[in-house]
């Protein structure tokens, strides 16, 4: 990041942080309609969430007049909307649509104006080819097309970031991972998931951003998979991972499981840090990382092992304050957890112990 050009001159005040609902992870195609997308722009409006993904297809099932209407309704309810686009070409065969609306200056430009002047606020472009000048080229004018039109960017199917979101703010994330819309298509991937859901934190979000599109509770339903993670664990990827805008994978239904608490640690949480400590870790087996914003810190791991393990923390950093535990609960796999009130210890460790592939979150005022 540090060798990438500086930030190219813009206006930034379109730019802004945050998280997202998000239907194609669980709904997949069949999600991609109208009534379905504005039950997902209640859903972000109700977590107090920034914005609403919509996914391929849309010019088909919904269309350009009625993702307007779609727009206004949640500028109405302090949402904004994201757009999916196929990024085409001849490197390209995936029928998905829109396509082949980004290939040229001229085309983007058009195509940009059109969506910002109905209120959309970014695009997700998906389904780049390789790594060669052309194609980096092909980012480049993306990004700077689409901040001429106070678009921000999400590049799907796509390479690591390394450094351009620092040349162009409006770059909020990328994929460029075996994210958890991966997880959803057979079992053998949600199997690996919790071992593979560390080594993502702490080997691919290294480059940042990455839009692994976290957090699932209520089981994956309507997929392939079975999720093996405790819904404890799913909550502590909210904070190990980290995208300029967060997808999140869960569903109205399944949010509607947990306890209120859970639901206001998701609408509290930050959408950028001030600070970050690497705490524990160990790629592949665990790991556990403090991120400060404003006067908190929030502390979450992980543990991707199929065994229990004790964790103990040097944590008396934050002088032996009061902190709010949330971890799993009693009720197996389901989205059980529970919440305690804690003291950190102002000399010596904290310890915690996980159960296989489990996880917790520590909120320290």
């Amino acid at each position: 990041t540090d060798l990438a050009a500086p930030a190219v001159a813009m206006d930034t005040s379109f730019i802004v942080p945050g998280k997202a609902s998000w239907s194609w992870i669980l709904r997949k195609d069949a999600g991609t309609v109208f009534g379905v997308q504005k039950e997902y722009i209640d859903f972000a409006a109700d977590m107090n969430w920034q914005y609403c993904l919509i996914d391929a297809l849309w010019d088909e099932t919904i269309g350009y007049d009625s993702i307007r209407i779609l727009a206004e309704y949640a500028k109405t309810r302090d949402v904004e909307l994201l757009l999916w686009y196929n990024s085409a070409g001849s490197w390209n065969t995936v029928p998905f649509s829109p396509r082949d609306k980004l290939l040229t200056h001229e085309s983007r430009m058009a195509e940009f104006k059109r969506i910002s002047d109905m209120g959309i606020r970014g695009v997700k472009i998906d389904f780049f080819g390789g790594d060669g000048q052309s194609m980096i080229a092909y980012y480049h004018g993306i990004l700077e097309d689409a901040a001429a039109n106070g678009l921000l960017c999400n590049f799907h199917g796509a390479t690591l970031p390394r450094g351009l979101h620092r040349t162009y703010p409006n770059y909020m994330t990328a994929e460029a991972v075996f994210g958890y819309e991966m997880i959803t298509f057979g079992q053998d991937a949600a199997d690996r998931a919790p071992e593979h859901m560390v080594l993502s934190a702490m080997i691919r979000n290294v480059f940042d951003p990455m839009d692994f599109t976290p957090v699932n509770f209520g089981g994956l339903p309507g997929t392939r998979s079975r999720r093996t993670t405790t819904a404890a664990y799913e909550l502590a990827t909210a904070v190990t991972m980290l995208s300029g805008i967060q997808h999140y994978a869960e569903q109205p239904e399944g949010m509607a499981m947990v306890p209120d608490y859970v639901r206001d640690f998701l609408r509290d949480l930050p959408d950028s840090w001030d600070d970050v400590r690497f705490l524990s870790g160990y790629p592949g087996e665990h790991f556990i990382v403090a991120r400060q914003a404003g006067d908190r810190w929030y502390i979450a791991g992980m543990n991707g092992k199929g065994e229990a393990a004790d964790y103990a923390l040097d944590l008396s950093w934050l002088g032996g304050k009061t902190a709010t535990f949330i971890g799993n609960g009693s009720n197996g796999s389901a989205p059980s957890f529970r919440e305690e009130t804690v003291t950190l210890p102002a000399a010596g460790t904290w310890s915690v112990k996980l159960a296989p592939r489990d996880g917790f979150v520590l909120v320290v005022e």
